[in-house]
């Protein structure tokens, strides 16, 4: 009679159970559950790929659109108008700007359109469609 041989049983991971298999079992037992009721349990992840996903969420380290359209605020609007505005974020593909005048604020309006197509030539900026302006 042959034996079979396992390969290091010890490596493998256990079985694991359900989360209401456990909560029976240490029930029957009397033991409390380690976890808190509400807790799921997921897959173990490095921490290598969940600092890059926060990276690219974040763009740390990366030229966000905003960041962009900072840099190149002055060439967009020209340097009076800059002077008393500032690109505030970018979001839902509408860019909102604070202006610090009434008159900057009005003439920012009235040149939305050709604001918003210079805007859309830069890297990474493709998406902006709208200025949304506003008073600070």
């Amino acid at each position: 009679m042959k034996r079979k041989i396992i390969a290091n049983p010890v490596a493998e991971e256990p079985h694991r159970f359900s989360k209401l298999a456990e909560e029976l079992v240490g029930d029957l037992r009397g033991v409390a559950p380690d976890d808190p009721p509400r807790s799921k349990r997921r897959a173990t992840q490095s921490l290598a790929t969940i600092v890059e996903q926060l990276m690219v969420q974040h763009q740390i380290g990366r030229a966000s659109p905003e960041q962009v359209i900072r840099d190149h605020w002055t060439e967009l609007v020209g340097a009076a108008n800059a002077a008393y505005s500032h690109a505030a974020r970018l979001e839902r593909s509408k860019l909102t700007v604070f202006a610090a005048h009434s008159v900057v604020r009005n003439e920012l309006f009235l040149n939305r359109e050709e604001i918003v197509t210079r805007i859309r030539k830069l890297p990474g900026c493709e998406t902006v469609k709208a200025l949304n302006l506003r008073a600070g």
